[in-house]
């Protein structure tokens, strides 16, 4: 007996596929009920957490997110300037999650922190947008870290020698030279791709950061994201998203990718601007239970993957100083070693400026050979003998010969000073680097 046959009207399908295709999805409406700081309530839109929506002011519209929900009313969070936004404006769901353009065609740009264009130099024509949201890799399909990341900065190399897929902080007070730090690693690190993401960044220190210290060169194998200072909440919490769901993007290609992220705390206080909006209660210094979790979630993304790797380095604004504050003791705590710009050392015209007896790489054992971390051993103790006699010495309270180790220190000073001080244009691969260590601490095996 043979199979009934069917009949081509029941086969083809394209018509009402066209006719799918074709209709006016539903339009989901609600309106805006009642603002209170950086929050507006709307009346009438179901909806899920980080779905986006669109605030249909007079003029431009504004883009928001569902943040959370208050009885019958939808809480969302607009990410631009609510001038003009009144009692019964309407307000229209996207249905959809926020969504970032990747890839090749983003690199050279500069987009703003939702992921757009502000470079003037068009539109971004990328082939795939993923969700915003993300997750960290899973614990056990993270690659173990075993290779050398060269960041083109000596005392980085030579003394706190990173590995591709780490994540270190950056701690430094205003006007230290943290974003100077940034611009070498950036033009000098022997990875793939730069994502930069300049969050809560003066206005003025936009343009210089991408044409003075960045450059052409630097840029071309780099995507910037930019949230200003002056910008709400949102748009500098979500930039940080942004940069770091690009960053995953190239890690899943293959690519070796060097996250340069400044700064977290300016993170952490939008997220703090945001959690006292939503009611949350204050905890330490004033940040909300929600931005230290924020925060674990952000720097715990970047890593290795199961080709790839992110190189993270985030820097961390240090109030007073203080290492001590919740947010630099956070972060502290989280990532895999941490870099100390000193003031004190900035004064002395000392730059980079960075701290090395106060830093500390995780993963150098892993990834250096043991006569390199001899000699960065022993950098560090010439360096600490003079340290704990610095105030004899300068009022010329001590005399040579009184101490063998403190008269070596002298000696060796001036070829360990040279060697930590550095201009931003100069650059050394990591081969030179370790040469030139070796020298500084044992001149007789110099060359």
């Amino acid at each position: 007996m043979s199979a009934p046959t069917m009949s081509p009207a029941r086969l083809d399908l394209t018509r009402y596929m066209a006719l799918a295709q074709a209709a006016t999805p539903m339009r989901v409406e609600g309106r805006v009920s009642e603002v209170t700081g950086l929050l507006a309530e709307v009346a009438g839109i179901p909806g899920r957490l980080g779905e986006m929506c669109i605030i249909e002011r007079a003029g431009e519209p504004v883009q928001a997110e569902i943040v959370g929900f208050r009885g019958d009313r939808t809480l969302v969070m607009p990410l631009g300037d609510l001038r003009g936004v009144q009692a019964g404006t309407r307000v229209v769901s996207a249905s959809s999650l926020m969504t970032v353009p990747v890839g090749n065609a983003v690199l050279g740009r500069v987009l703003d922190g939702l992921g757009r264009p502000i470079d003037g130099l068009g539109p971004v024509l990328a082939t795939q947008r993923p969700a915003r949201a993300g997750g960290s890799p899973h614990v056990m399909t993270r690659q173990t870290i075993t290779e050398p990341l060269a960041t083109g900065v000596r005392a980085i190399d030579g003394l706190l020698t990173c590995g591709l897929g780490q994540r270190i902080g950056i701690f430094a007070g205003s006007g230290v030279g943290k974003s100077t730090v940034l611009a070498m690693i950036a033009r000098h690190a022997s990875s793939d791709v730069n994502v930069i993401g300049l969050i809560g960044e003066r206005g003025r220190e936009v343009r210089e950061f991408i044409e003075r210290d960045l450059g052409p060169e630097g840029l071309a194998r780099s995507v910037v994201v930019v949230s200003t200072s002056d910008e709400p909440a949102p748009l500098r919490l979500n930039a940080a998203w942004v940069a770091t769901t690009i960053a995953e993007a190239f890690r899943d290609t293959g690519a070796n990718v060097t996250l340069l992220m400044d700064s977290v705390t300016r993170f952490a206080m939008a997220g703090r601007e945001i959690g006292l909006a939503l009611g949350e209660p204050p905890a330490m210094k004033g940040y909300t239970p929600s931005v230290f979790a924020q925060m674990a979630r952000l720097l715990e993304r970047a890593g290795t993957g199961m080709q790839g790797t992110i190189t993270a380095f985030y820097t961390v604004l240090v109030e007073g100083d203080d290492l001590s504050e919740p947010v630099a003791d956070t972060v502290r705590g989280t990532l895999d070693g941490h870099i100390v710009l000193s003031r004190a050392l900035a004064a002395q015209n000392h730059y980079p400026a960075i701290d090395v007896l106060a830093s500390v790489s995780r993963v150098m054992p892993a990834v250096t050979t043991g006569e390199h971390r001899q000699d960065a051993g022993r950098l560090r103790e010439l360096l600490a003998r003079y340290e704990r006699s610095r105030d004899l010495v300068q009022i010329g309270a001590y005399q040579r010969g009184t101490d063998a180790a403190l008269d070596e220190a002298l000696e060796q000073l001036p070829a360990v000073e040279a060697f930590l001080r550095q201009s931003p244009d100069e650059y050394d691969d990591l081969a030179h680097t370790v040469e030139r260590l070796t020298g500084a601490v044992y001149p007789a095996r110099a060359g």
